[in-house]
């Protein structure tokens, strides 16, 4: 049985605490998949005209890549730090984001900043213009993480997101991840522009399924209709270990 989620935590503004279950799947059973969900479900209200959205991800890492070898082995409690944009447009937000996984348990925090304070907060400066309340929390909290390892930016991630929301309970949320790509890179650079884009898991969907308390009853079916196998995938962590092995940077795992 899947235990409650603390009230507190995800009633934060800044703070989302939930489930996160993932698959890799075909492009002709994640088709299928949205049709079945369709009585259950609208798409995300960030869906574009096409239902889909793009995503954009600095992640940063220790020299040593301290946390990306904590993602790939699996370790139950660590955290992610990543700056997150769903455009070029400067005018637009950028996200700071820490994702921490205690056990099951995902919590994530958020703060939003200008386009024009990522390079600087990445330095370790203090930004022109700062949030407030858990906004501000959360912002001093990614530089507190970001400090203590020595942080530095290792690799852009961008993909595109299918995203639907449960009717009943917007806290359920089924989404589907296409067009992979990522990019090896040193510069404070959240964008989808740039050459050396390399793409991943060809013909492959990643289908993330994710709840607050417990999940409708039509995701158990979901399951165990299609026969979904759940799997351990970092986005992060299978673009750093492919940059790795193709020579696109010194880092060696």
């Amino acid at each position: 049985m899947i235990r409650r989620v603390s009230k507190n935590i995800s009633g934060n503004r800044g703070i989302w605490c939930r489930y996160e279950m993932k698959y890799l799947i075909s492009e002709s059973k994640a088709s299928a998949i949205a049709q079945f969900i369709k009585p259950h479900t609208r798409p995300d209200r960030h869906c574009q005209s096409n239902g889909c959205y793009p995503i954009v991800s600095l992640y940063l890492d220790s020299d040593d890549l301290m946390l990306c070898r904590e993602s790939l082995t699996g370790k139950k409690n660590r955290f992610k730090l990543r700056i997150r944009s769903y455009t070029d447009e400067p005018n637009y937000p950028r996200f700071f984001e820490i994702k921490r996984r205690a056990n099951t348990v995902i919590i994530k925090s958020r703060a939003k900043v200008i386009h024009s304070d990522v390079a600087p907060l990445i330095s370790g400066m203090i930004p022109s213009s700062r949030s407030n309340g858990s906004e501000g929390k959360a912002l001093e909290q990614f530089q507190l993480y970001h400090r203590s390892i020595g942080g530095m930016p290792i690799v852009r991630i961008q993909y595109l997101r299918q995203a639907f929301e449960c009717i009943a309970d917007r806290r359920a949320r089924v989404t589907f991840d296409r067009n992979l790509r990522y990019n090896m890179t040193s510069a404070p650079d959240v964008s989808f522009n740039g050459h050396g884009w390399q793409e991943l898991l060809l013909n492959k969907v990643i289908l993330e399924i994710k709840f607050t308390d417990y999940y409708p009853t039509w995701i158990e079916q979901i399951i165990r209709h299609f026969d979904l196998q759940r799997k351990s995938i970092s986005k992060y962590g299978i673009s750093v270990m492919h940059g790795c092995q193709s020579g696109f940077n010194a880092y060696k795992l």
